[in-house]
């Protein structure tokens, strides 16, 4: 088949696109043009004091929310004689798109997806314990709208629906309050306004400030970015080898300081490892288009304790998941991926000689988990440990290009549920992998400035 027969231009822009894709594309059209109508509409019932009032409690969430995220929202991209004009226009946004944001479709599992993975793990022997978060809905990628791109807003759906169960804190803040999970072009909406308040301002830059309606990749970094917007306090954790040094380096930091610290407001000279998005613009390691971001930690895990590696800490309210007590030790490969996750979701209250249930639930959001190609996301971890033998870590993850049905099938008939979920560090084949997480509590004026500018942890394996 010709090249031709299988591509057509669109009717709107008269790009040329893939059939497979030409109706979606197209589609977006109307949808852009709606939205834009609505948006006029809305501003004007928001401005005619003829009009009638909108639902008073949706009014007031709606008000109160947008006035406390504008503030500081208008940095460096305008000017003091603009800044209040950008300030509005801001939170005309996110007052419209409180309104107009649509609840993304997903299969509820009676019951929970995670109580059914629990009973699994109960059942398994007697030489693991499995560590595991608790609510998460599985959003899977579908062929009519987001196959073969949309993996990165499936997994920020899935953290989503833990966030607004288990985090109330959270469920206040993100996206406006609406106690649901909006779908992908709803979360693209978010991701432009976070961009435009001046968070991550030079990943912005490389999607060129826009992409809703677009199947654009996304990574951990936007991930972050979207959920900092909030107020959350979303932490980046790279791990990666010193093969692909000079791959993965951007202007910023030194990597062989060993920086513990971030002197803050000051640009380092040298490189910086990650955070690694960069794959994502490319499957060729030579034709990488770097994501700038000013800082990052580098921790040699050959040389010193896992437990020295941290991340950056606000007014001391910060958890973090490495700090353990353990003896030094050479980590090689992706191990070190594998201990950080126990550590994570362990919070360090277990010791060795302490009797473990089977099974324990976490308080420990997901973990937003990616690599070069695909991403998906971690909910818990179990290790095996039989007497003589070192430990042996597996990976619990759900993946949005699996389907939710067949997940639930095999977990209720407890037939083939491991080869959807689990995943040994025998696995991990790809030379550089990143993590995103979410520390409890909400950010203050303060912290919400510091978190505009992306920052991570890199960890040598």
């Amino acid at each position: 088949m010709s090249s031709s027969s299988s591509s057509s231009a669109c009717p709107f822009c008269q790009q040329i696109l893939p059939i497979s894709e030409l109706e979606w594309h197209a589609n977006n059209h109307l949808v852009e043009e709606e939205f834009q109508r609505d948006l006029e509409l809305a501003h004007q019932i928001a401005i005619d004091p003829t009009s009638p009032h909108r639902i008073p409690d949706s009014e007031t969430k709606d008000a109160s929310y947008s006035r406390r995220f504008c503030e500081g929202s208008s940095g460096s991209r305008v000017s003091a004689k603009t800044s209040d004009h950008g300030a509005e226009h801001i939170h005309e946004q996110i007052s419209c798109l409180f309104l107009l944001q649509l609840r993304s479709p997903f299969h509820k599992v009676e019951g929970g997806l995670m109580a059914l993975l629990r009973r699994c793990l109960e059942l398994e022997s007697r030489d693991t314990v499995s560590i595991i978060t608790d609510h998460v809905d599985h959003f899977q990628s579908r062929d009519s709208e987001d196959s073969g791109w949309g993996c990165g807003w499936r997994n920020i759906q899935m953290l989503s629906s833990h966030l607004l169960v288990q985090r109330p804190e959270a469920r206040e803040v993100i996206f406006g309050g609406s106690d649901f999970v909006p779908d992908i072009p709803s979360l693209q909406r978010w991701l432009e306004i976070a961009w435009e308040r001046n968070f991550d301002i030079e990943g912005s830059n490389d999607f060129r400030n826009e992409v809703y309606g677009s199947t654009k990749w996304i990574g951990t970094t936007e991930c972050a970015t979207l959920f900092r917007s909030f107020g959350l306090r979303a932490r980046v954790v790279d791990f990666g080898n010193k093969e692909i040094e000079s791959l993965v380096s951007v202007d910023g930091a030194n990597p062989r300081d060993k920086i513990v610290g971030r002197n803050r407001g000051k640009k380092k000279k040298g490189r910086v490892f990650g955070p690694m998005d960069k794959f994502l613009t490319n499957s060729q390691f030579s034709q990488v288009n770097s994501i700038g971001h000013e800082r990052s930690e580098y921790v040699d895990t050959h040389n010193v304790d896992v437990s020295q590696a941290s991340t950056h800490k606000n007014n001391g309210t910060i958890n973090d998941p490495t700090k353990t007590k353990c003896t030094p030790r050479n980590i090689r490969g992706h191990q070190v991926l594998m201990e950080w996750v126990w550590y994570y979701f362990s919070d360090n209250r277990f010791n060795q000689s302490d009797k473990l249930q089977p099974v324990i639930v976490s308080e420990k959001t997901p973990l937003y988990f990616q690599h070069a190609g695909h991403s998906r996301t971690i909910v818990g971890i179990q290790v095996r440990q039989q007497q003589g033998m070192p430990k042996q870590y597996t990976l619990l993850i759900l993946d949005p290009g699996h389907r939710t049905e067949a997940l639930e099938r095999s977990l209720r008939e407890r037939v083939g549920w491991q080869k959807l979920i689990k995943r040994g560090v025998h696995t991990l084949k790809k030379p550089q992998y990143q993590l995103c997480y979410i520390d409890p509590g909400i950010a203050n004026t303060e912290e919400m400035e510091q978190l505009k500018t992306m920052d991570s942890v890199f960890f040598e394996s």
